[in-house]
């Protein structure tokens, strides 16, 4: 009995480091220090040099792991450009806010991501041209609202008032 119970523990403790890693192979990545389960790389970074001292054994580019998240290190002028202008297909994604995805849904212009990003910011800039923006005429409107709206504070005479 004590033998099952031993025997049980041990293959509750490996499934989870057997999913993380086989999770973690999935993505092409570039190469970077192993990280452990759970933590990641926190225990193997120098956080005096970070970047020196990893960009050395991996290169201009490698993968560290914080956490459970992997993050992509550019070191270097030459990386940076690779990365943003000959590859900015694969580099053009952002990192997830899990408390904002959970209120939003994955919508909107500014926490969104992908595909999903590149429509609602194409319909949005559509709408706003349609109504006026970068046009000579909104600016008219704009204009002429703010002279109203002045006017009718110079009214209350520094008095509080609710519109």
């Amino acid at each position: 009995m004590d033998l099952f119970i031993v025997l049980l523990i041990c293959l509750s403790c490996l499934i989870p480091f057997f999913l993380w890693n086989r999770s973690r192979a999935k993505g092409k990545l570039p190469p970077g220090p192993t990280p452990l389960p759970i933590i990641g790389n926190i225990l193997q970074i120098n956080t005096k040099n970070i970047s020196k001292s990893l960009s050395k054994s991996y290169g201009p580019m490698f993968t560290v792991y914080f956490g459970m998240k992997p993050t992509v290190v550019l070191y270097g002028h030459e990386a940076v450009k690779e990365a943003l202008i000959d590859r900015s297909e694969e580099f053009s994604g952002r990192g997830g806010f899990p408390v904002v995805d959970w209120i939003t849904k994955g919508l909107g212009v500014v926490f969104s991501n992908g595909e999903k990003w590149k429509q609602t910011r194409r319909f949005s800039l559509t709408v706003l041209r349609n109504m006026g923006m970068g046009k000579k005429t909104i600016e008219d409107r704009i204009q002429e609202e703010a002279l109203c709206l002045v006017e009718a504070l110079k009214k209350t005479n520094g008095v509080y008032f609710l519109m």
